[in-house]
């Protein structure tokens, strides 16, 4: 067991660089007699080793559990180890001091979760910013591209050259981006969708995105796989330049990765990453029981907003029925699943309002 301070630091700058999980426990009340202070800290990687001191034995176990549970839900916790019967409050973790020095310890639990890789797909003007932009919102940037010069100097986790199948699957992203616009769309989206990613972000049009998903189905790719493509990529904020349309697309990487931590933590979170709020865009909304103009009003199924029929501009025909969206936000959202968003509709047993 290693308790040299410069250790655990060059031990937490390792891990973070191997995006390895871990977690540090640090001690925040000491009550005699222990061999642990206020601020004596642990590493603990997850395959349960400790380095490190805050106490002896009898409370060691006890640390490289709580560590463990933290990693595996990604929360932080505060643990308290003593026999006295102090009540405690609900977001304390209690557990009994097995030594029979009786003392008491009381821990804060910090886990540290690498960021999720994703993968870049293309050398265009917009992958490029678009692995700009990912690093700078933390998260772990590799790359795929025909010529993979363009992509060196951008500091990527890995740069693959071209589109190997093998090579992609082997380096197993989280989350893929395909951003090609046109130099190799159908072999890169392939090779995304072949991939173990949770979900592929395709930079796209509504209508060359359809007619990708055609040609994906053409070349045998189950159309269960389909349902992990999202296009076009990220929420709709009128982009005009590759600039533009990178931001869009990594706020899209952003959403997902943030929809997949609240799942993951035991959250209830659709796996339709979330739709930024309308106020954003200064569409006024308005309250649910809201019956404002002539024909009254009808509840937007993508951000459950109650929008008044007359006047609306953003309006599509879906299933033999008119639908009404606040702004261009909710109603690209809705066309990217049309079927999906009705459904959550009405599984929460909510009709349009009248």
């Amino acid at each position: 067991m290693n308790t040299d301070t410069d250790f655990l630091l060059q031990r937490e700058q390792w891990l973070i660089h191997g995006a390895h999980p871990f977690a540090v426990a640090t001690v925040i009340r000491a009550q005699p007699p222990t061999s642990a202070w206020v601020g004596a800290q642990a590493l603990i990687e997850a395959d349960g080793t400790l380095h490190g001191w805050i106490g002896g034995g009898c409370s060691r176990e006890i640390v490289i559990q709580a560590a463990l549970e933290s990693i595996r839900s990604g929360s932080p916790r505060l643990v308290r180890i003593s026999n006295a019967p102090t009540p405690q409050p609900p977001d304390v973790e209690d557990h009994a001091m097995p030594c029979a020095s009786n003392g008491a310890l009381e821990l804060f639990v910090q886990p540290t979760l690498p960021a999720p890789l994703v993968l870049v797909m293309g050398a265009t003007p917009t992958a490029l910013e678009a692995c700009v932009l990912a690093q700078r919102v933390g998260l772990r940037v590799a790359a795929a591209a025909p010529a993979s010069v363009p992509l060196q100097p951008l500091g990527l986790t890995r740069v693959i050259t071209g589109y190997d199948k093998a090579a992609i699957a082997e380096l197993a992203p989280r989350l893929v981006l395909v951003a090609t616009q046109g130099e190799g769309d159908e072999t890169a989206l392939e090779a995304a969708l072949a991939s173990p990613a949770t979900a592929v972000l395709l930079v796209a049009s509504a209508r060359k995105a359809e007619k990708l998903r055609e040609a994906m189905l053409a070349c045998g790719v189950p159309p269960a796989r389909l349902e992990a493509l999202h296009a076009p990529a990220g929420p709709a904020i009128h982009a005009r330049t590759p600039e533009e349309i990178a931001l869009g697309a990594v706020a899209g990487l952003v959403a997902l990765r943030r929809s997949m931590e609240a799942s993951a933590g035991g959250a209830q979170a659709d796996t339709v990453p979330p739709v930024p709020p309308c106020e954003a865009l200064g569409a006024p909304h308005k309250d649910a029981d809201s019956t404002d103009g002539a024909g009254g009003t009808y509840l937007n199924p993508v951000c459950g907003m109650a929008i008044a029929r007359a006047g609306t501009r953003h309006v599509i025909e879906y299933g033999g029925e008119r639908h009404y969206f606040c702004c261009d936000c909710c109603k690209a959202e809705f066309e990217r699943d049309p079927a999906k968003y009705m459904a959550l509709l009405h599984a929460r047993g909510e009709k349009a309002l009248t």
